[in-house]
């Protein structure tokens, strides 16, 4: 009976001390910016009460958070890009709210330098060195394009059309036109302005 009844008071004692130890309950909230600008919301960053089960929570697309939490909890917040940030809940608050503006920092890796050949040996690229084609500059490409050859080529290779012909014919035409000279002495008007030169420098004298 007596060890019934150490047991009872040893469990009432346990009790009130755990309740007596218990953290009070608090409504955390926030907004999470970039440490770098404070105009810069940073979203969806996640948050880990470690002091409580690992249990997870998030800010959303505005940076937002808000949920309950204890007093003398720790709380890490992380985000993809951006270095881990821990934040502890202090203790005795006033009120049962606590607000923070969380700043994380943006998170620079430097990579080492990575080169990719194509070439598994050197004996390889020595092979494809030497076979390699160099391109053709403006000039070169300008030469071949005037080439006489390359050019009879093309035309013999063009399909003609049925007003090829028409367009030659009148080609010619305005050549033979432009090259020709008109007798004046077939032309009429040409003979009576002479005769009437003629008599006009009669009537003078």
């Amino acid at each position: 009976m007596k060890y019934i009844l150490g047991l009872f008071l040893a469990m009432i004692t346990a009790t009130a001390f755990a309740q007596g130890q218990e953290k009070p309950l608090i409504q955390f909230s926030g907004v999470v910016h970039n440490a770098d600008s404070t105009d810069v919301i940073v979203p969806y960053v996640s948050i880990t009460n470690k002091s409580f089960h690992n249990q997870p929570n998030q800010s959303n697309y505005e940076g937002y958070f808000s949920f309950v939490a204890h007093e003398r909890d720790t709380l890490v917040f992380t985000c993809v890009g951006y270095s881990s940030v821990t934040i502890v809940i202090p203790a005795n608050l006033p009120g049962k709210s606590y607000t923070k503006q969380i700043k994380i920092k943006a998170q620079i890796i430097n990579l080492p330098a990575f080169r990719v050949f194509p070439w598994a040996t050197t004996d390889e690229f020595r092979t494809d060195f030497l076979t390699m084609k160099i391109a053709d500059d403006d000039l070169e490409i300008a030469r071949k394009n005037l080439n006489v050859t390359k050019i009879l080529s093309e035309v013999h290779s063009m399909v003609r059309d049925g007003s090829e012909p028409i367009n030659v014919q009148n080609i010619h035409n305005d050549q033979m036109n432009s090259h020709s000279t008109v007798n004046p002495l077939l032309n009429p008007f040409a003979w009576g302005a002479l005769i009437k030169q003629i008599n006009d420098g009669a009537k003078g004298n």
